[in-house]
């Protein structure tokens, strides 16, 4: 079992208890925010200070290959004594949280949006209660308090909060994954990403994130050394590396590109599926392509 704060009297899972702004138990990390909560409500534990600890987050409507890469890596992370925080909700958060349960029932924290004797999502109550015995429900707003939009991107500042490293496993292009992206930057932690949705693609694009395909490469990063596998690798040859030449004057859409690289359109597409599966390039909006940046 990773180290964690046990209150009040090393019982977990039981009703929910408050910790005070600058009394003893409450997590320093959340100390740099300049609006950290005046009270964290508790259902189990908080994350012992000095525990390396990740934030994971992704898009809720997401992909049956974003949440099972979500659930490998939390596992791969909390095997190696990493915690895992996310924010309970349905797709890549579940995953994450399932991922870090799944290591020998290691601890896991989701952060609420509502009060953390309230279920929501509803079908999370078995997921909530796994949670709050291995690790802890937290949440800055009174017990019996329901969910309500505005208090979910509040609550992202408590998760990138707790955290010394984001990841961002699936996003679209308007995201609350984004805010918490955003928001772990603002605090100096490292914000990886992995390939091949919108969201990430563009925060790799713009080089707010690494590249992260392993625990490997989150434990680089909270190392303070650039991931292993954000090395530039070699430009690719053929059809994809003529596309990426081509992509790199602009982006442009499939017709454009073919009239540009004078190839048929149809070995433009399979050209634009090899370099998007590779981590290549992203489709943006308007059918367009466009060149991913690797690095930080």
């Amino acid at each position: 079992m990773l180290p964690v704060r046990r209150f009040p009297d090393g019982k977990t899972g039981q009703a929910p208890f408050r910790l005070v702004r600058g009394e003893a138990g409450y997590p320093s990390r959340l100390l740099e925010l300049s609006d950290a909560p005046a009270v964290l409500w508790v259902r189990g534990c908080v994350p012992e200070d000095g525990v390396r600890a990740v934030a994971m987050v992704g898009a809720r409507a997401a992909s049956g290959a974003g949440c099972t890469r979500a659930h490998a890596i939390a596992t791969e992370l909390a095997g190696k004594g990493i915690v895992v925080i996310s924010g309970g909700a349905f797709g890549i958060d579940a995953a994450a949280h399932e991922g870090a349960l799944a290591a020998a029932a290691a601890p896991t924290f989701a952060v609420f949006g509502c009060g953390v004797d309230v279920t929501y999502p509803d079908r999370h109550g078995p997921l909530f209660a796994r949670i709050a015995v291995a690790g802890g429900l937290l949440s800055e707003y009174a017990p019996g308090t329901p969910p309500r939009a505005g208090q979910f991107p509040a609550r992202n500042r408590i998760i990138a909060g707790l955290a010394d490293a984001a990841i961002v496993v699936e996003a679209a292009h308007r995201s609350g994954a984004l805010i918490t992206a955003a928001l772990a930057r603002s605090l100096g932690r490292p914000v990886l990403a992995l390939a091949g949705s919108p969201g990430t693609d563009r925060l790799l694009q713009r080089g707010q994130a690494c590249p992260v395909t392993s625990a490997a490469d989150v434990e680089e990063a909270l190392a303070g050394r650039r991931p292993t596998s954000s090395s530039q690798p070699e430009p690719p040859a053929g059809a994809v590396g003529l596309l990426l030449a081509a992509l790199r004057e602009g982006a442009a859409e499939p017709a454009a590109l073919s009239r540009r690289i004078g190839l048929p359109l149809p070995a433009v597409m399979a050209a634009l599926v090899e370099a998007e599966l590779d981590g290549w390039l992203c489709r943006i909006p308007g059918n367009q392509y466009e060149v991913i940046r690797r690095g930080c």
